[in-house]
């Protein structure tokens, strides 16, 4: 068994579709599968009660479908890490998925071990963000979120912030920085504070937007 073990919750409507994906994410030595739910409403409700690292959302449910859930989660201030899980026919849904707090999507149709890789992905911090969905997230966000004053971030920021943007985790920008991992969190609120940004996935699209990234 892995050393540190990822707390997956599936949130889907379709039972098959949870089966399929608890039999392959169980045989997986560093993820279980601690719990599942068929809507968004429910969905909320076991990721308060069992506080899993990552939820694998589909976006399509009845009731209360997977956006607002995260709305909900993120209202609740529940730590999960949330992965949406989108068909190619519903990436308009993607953008409005990232902006309420999403750490990145897969589609349906994704392989197995990708899926497996994504989960890894955004547990340890990064953001997964294709270059087509962020060209959609800074034309639909020119204008909104972040006050542009980037001459506020110090030499010291502009280099964590624009390691955010490549996807770096905080002890990946720590490792590359030669920080402490608490230094790294510090300059990251003071990012976020400075810019008027709520999240990494913004200070990300911020760097793009700005010509921080590599």
């Amino acid at each position: 068994m892995a050393d540190t073990v990822i707390r997956v919750l599936l949130v889907d409507d379709h039972q098959v579709v949870r089966r399929g994906l608890r039999t392959f994410l169980e045989v997986q030595d560093d993820i279980e599968v601690v719990g599942e739910a068929s809507d968004g409403a429910e969905g909320v409700a076991r990721a308060e009660e069992l506080r899993p690292d990552v939820v694998l959302m589909d976006v399509k449910m009845p009731g209360m479908d997977g956006i607002e859930a995260l709305r909900k989660l993120r209202e609740l201030a529940n730590p999960a890490k949330v992965l949406i899980v989108t068909s190619f026919t519903e990436q308009r849904t993607v953008v409005p998925a990232l902006r309420a707090g999403a750490s990145g999507y897969v589609y349906k149709d994704v392989d197995p071990e990708a899926l497996a890789g994504a989960i890894r992905s955004v547990h340890a911090g990064h953001v997964l963000l294709q270059p087509e969905v962020a060209t959609a997230l800074l034309s639909q966000d020119e204008g909104h979120g972040g006050t542009g004053r980037g001459t506020t971030l110090t030499e010291r920021e502009q280099e964590v912030l624009g390691l955010i943007a490549d996807g770096r985790s905080n002890r990946e920008i720590a490792r590359a920085l030669v920080l402490s991992e608490k230094t790294v969190k510090t300059h990251v609120s003071n990012i976020l504070m400075k810019l008027d940004l709520a999240d990494r996935t913004q200070a990300a699209l911020w760097a793009v937007r700005h010509g921080l990234t590599r």
